[in-house]
């Protein structure tokens, strides 16, 4: 039986089998108020393995820096709608602005500068904390899972993707100040929790950027003593083909399919299945 880094035992997660039927999608928020932490990257490449398994992918880039879409071949600036027009026009159809990417079974709504004027704007909506969750049940039966990219803040819009979401992941650096804010971060999943989506989960922590450094190994140390079992066994290594990959406009297990970063996102992915997080 093979060991993960903190040395804990686990089943191998095995290839998952192809579905019969698609959705409803289960919905994850990919959420740290810290930026520089892997939540773009890890949403590309997770949202890539998921959908190399079969899986009906639809990632909501809730950033107004728009990198996700970037980083699946997307120029933001161009589409006719984005995530900012779906969240403000009632009349828009949530179909009109999702995206196909050159990947199957992936697609993606983009975002671009425009949503950063949302979080002013929210502020006078009714239900302003459960617009993205109205938006997105116009297409959750037809995905098997839905992630939101957050941005890096506790805003608005984040609370709108907590709001949205069955479960959030927490991507964390495997470095000392990217521990800081994640005490913060739990507080806010718990007042969302008990005031306004009472169904919110942590599904996980995942570690990334990670080195064989002492460093690094007291860091995943220290997690996991704030964690425990919500520390996935995947660890994602600090590797240049990621940004490349970025570059490239491709998730990783496409753009270097054998790389040990990739088979990290796709053992990540594995992971997710095997615990029931998406089907």
């Amino acid at each position: 039986m093979p060991t993960d880094l903190l040395g804990r035992k686990y089943e191998t997660f095995p290839a998952p089998k192809p579905l019969d039927h698609h959705g409803p999608a289960r919905i994850i928020a990919m959420c740290n108020q810290k930026g520089g932490v892997g939540k773009t990257t890890s949403s590309i490449n997770i949202g890539g393995a998921l959908s190399q398994y079969g899986r009906r992918v639809l990632i909501v880039d809730f950033d107004p820096q728009g990198a996700a879409s970037v980083g699946l071949g997307i120029n933001a600036n161009t589409v006719d709608a984005t995530i900012y027009n779906a969240l403000f026009d009632p009349s828009l159809d949530v179909h009109d602005v999702v995206q196909h990417t050159d990947f199957e079974n992936l697609d993606i709504i983009p975002a671009n500068i425009d949503l950063s004027a949302a979080e002013v704007q929210l502020v006078t909506e009714v239900g302003r904390e459960r617009i993205l969750s109205s938006v997105l049940e116009g297409v959750r039966d037809e995905y098997d899972v839905i992630i939101i990219d957050c941005q890096p803040s506790l805003g608005l819009l984040t609370v709108n993707a907590l709001a949205a979401a069955d479960g959030v992941i927490i991507p964390v650096a495997a470095e000392f100040f990217a521990l800081r804010g994640v005490a913060l971060l739990m507080q806010s999943i718990e007042k969302v929790r008990s005031r306004i989506n009472p169904q919110l989960e942590v599904y996980g922590v995942l570690v990334t950027m990670y080195t064989a450094t002492l460093h690094c190994e007291e860091v995943l140390q220290r997690i996991y003593e704030a964690f425990q079992d919500k520390v996935f066994h995947s660890v994602i290594s600090r590797s240049i083909k990621l940004p490349d990959s970025n570059v490239a406009a491709a998730p990783i297990t496409i753009y270097a399919p054998n790389h040990k970063t990739a088979k990290e996102y796709r053992e990540t992915a594995r992971e997710l299945i095997a615990r029931g997080i998406v089907e």
